[in-house]
């Protein structure tokens, strides 16, 4: 009985803890809708107003920022579902298949940039002179994506999600458009408007890089990929110290979501009962979920027995090493 309310106590921490991970993830992807909305907003008017393609480009990427969030929020929601028939694991993937969207769509805006950046090449002449009122509103977003960024990246940090770290680095791609968007304006407001075109090449490579490593990252957590070594070390190091196991081998781990799912076999002494070995099995569980990312332990009990002892003594009758009873 005391058992199972030490496990009912422990699952009961383990949900509060998921659920303030949560809220924190709903309250930070809910500040970036805000802000992206304001923003996409302004630059496209400001944009249009004041002929700034650039700036109006950088407009529509905000936009694409609110379809990322979108996204995150809904994924969120999904993964918090519990295990069903269709889904006995849950449904914590949904956040890699949302990491892997979010690196598509920042691999494409990446092309975008570059496509653009080619195309301005072709017509240098044909960019027209801005007003400097887009300056304005292209230092403004790049002020505040960056600190949107920081913000979104310190709480991706703290509740350990990629697909919240993978949101911040799109928030990061576009205060890079917004960096873009403002070397062009100053060169075309100082007569240089081919700056413009070179730094969106540059800015373009590195956000199409960023969504490259996203979504080759998610494809590889949905394909059932380990965790990582310092994670699997830092599992060694808890199996090899707990009590009641002779020994542990063939231990696999698979990404599921953020957390971690664990199949390991359990070498138990061959005298124990079997609940002696069930409890042995329930604690080493436990104790790999409070300590670790592990959302569930697949365990296998091998019962092995320990060797006897062979007693070892000298001959009177011969020289050299002989059994005697």
């Amino acid at each position: 009985m005391q058992s199972g309310t030490c496990g009912a106590r422990f699952m009961s921490i383990k949900d509060s803890i998921e659920t303030d991970h949560h809220a924190a993830a709903q309250r930070s992807t809910m500040v970036s809708v805000c802000v992206n909305l304001l923003l996409s907003v302004a630059q496209i008017i400001i944009g249009v107003t004041a002929k700034s393609q650039a700036l109006l480009s950088d407009g529509v990427h905000s936009l694409s920022d609110l379809i990322a969030d979108f996204v995150v929020l809904f994924a969120g929601e999904q993964s918090r579902k519990g295990p069903d028939e269709d889904h006995p694991y849950g449904h914590r993937r949904f956040e890699n298949a949302a990491s892997f969207f979010l690196g598509l769509l920042l691999l494409a805006v990446g092309m975008g940039m570059l496509w653009t950046a080619v195309v301005k090449f072709r017509n240098p002449d044909a960019i027209p002179r801005v007003h400097v009122t887009a300056l304005w509103v292209a230092s403004v977003a790049l002020v505040a994506k960056e600190l949107l960024f920081r913000y979104m990246l310190a709480v991706a940090r703290r509740v350990r999600s990629s697909m919240l770290a993978a949101n911040a680095w799109h928030a990061r791609s576009d205060a890079a458009s917004s960096l873009v968007a403002a070397v062009g304006i100053v060169g075309s407001l100082l007569g240089y408007p081919i700056l413009d075109p070179v730094a969106a090449l540059i800015v373009g490579v590195m956000v199409a890089r960023m969504g490259w490593q996203f979504a080759w990252a998610a494809l590889n957590d949905l394909m059932d990929r380990a965790a990582d070594n310092d994670e699997v070390a830092a599992i060694r190091e808890t199996l090899a110290a707990a009590p009641g196991i002779v020994g542990f081998h063939d231990l696999r781990t698979r990404k599921m979501g953020d957390m971690i799912v664990v199949d390991v076999h359990l070498e138990v002494n061959a005298g124990l009962s079997l609940v002696e070995a069930h409890d042995i099995s329930a604690a080493v569980q436990r104790v790999l979920v409070e300590k670790h990312p592990v959302l569930t332990v697949m365990t296998r009990l091998d019962p092995v027995r320990e060797p006897t002892p062979v007693k070892i003594n000298v001959n009177r009758h011969e020289p050299g090493l002989h059994l005697s009873s």
